[in-house]
């Protein structure tokens, strides 16, 4: 894909966010996207960088790291794939942003090598919303306790919830499971353990418009903007 095909798709997908939060009522600007980079070569990234992608969001450390030493820091770059606990360090040092803290262990070994550098780092809780085994992520009864205990730990500022929902046949079939996170996120932030808890990532490439009809402050697209991954 050209960087003037890239170049288009970004405008396209901007553009789609703005008017689906129209139709919702919120502000355009509300909206962070995060162009899914992974399994994209760096030239290409290098585009949706040129072109003015807000963020950029990977699935694997490693690759992550790779693609930083080429093109280094011009965005914010995001986890959003699973973490190993023996990942912790490395991904502390790439990320701006952690996506995907689906259990306490990983929060616990995210927060301890952060206060030893220094630092909190910014995570959000990963829900399974879908409540699908194969995916992680806590379920919606064990969100409270679960963000009671992530409260108090040194090294992290919670700043929100993610989910992946189970695959729409439709965008529409996303739109209960995103409605369900909106409420878990209110209701989260009235139990008042995380004063920061104000970001909900959801909605990925085939759905993002329900996401931010529903109240997604962040979008995680790739393929709308980078074609499809081989």
């Amino acid at each position: 894909m050209s960087e003037t095909d890239i170049r288009a798709n970004l405008a396209a997908v901007q553009e789609r966010i703005a008017a689906a939060a129209r139709r919702a009522g919120r502000r355009e600007d509300a909206v962070l996207l995060v162009g899914v980079s992974k399994t994209v070569d760096a030239e290409r990234v290098r585009a949706a960088i040129a072109a003015g992608v807000p963020a950029l969001g990977e699935n694997r450390v490693q690759e992550a790291r790779e693609k930083i030493a080429i093109l280094g820091r011009p965005r914010p770059w995001h986890l959003i794939g699973h973490l190993q606990t023996n990942k912790v360090k490395d991904a502390l040092e790439s990320f701006d942003l952690i996506h995907s803290v689906d259990r306490l262990p990983l929060a616990e070994a995210l927060s301890r090598r952060a206060a030893e550098a220094g630092r909190r780092a910014d995570v959000l809780v990963q829900v399974n919303v879908g409540e699908e085994p194969q995916k992680g992520g806590l379920r919606a009864d064990e969100l409270r306790g679960a963000l009671e205990t992530m409260a108090g730990l040194p090294g992290l500022r919670l700043r929100g919830l993610m989910t992946i929902p189970p695959l729409p046949h439709e965008p529409e079939d996303s739109r209960p499971y995103y409605k369900e996170m909106r409420r878990l996120l209110d209701e989260a932030r009235r139990w008042g353990h995380a004063p920061d808890l104000t970001e909900l990532s959801m909605g990925m490439s085939g759905d993002f418009e329900v996401g931010v009809e529903e109240g997604a402050t962040i979008v995680r697209v790739g393929t709308a903007i980078f074609g499809s991954r081989s």
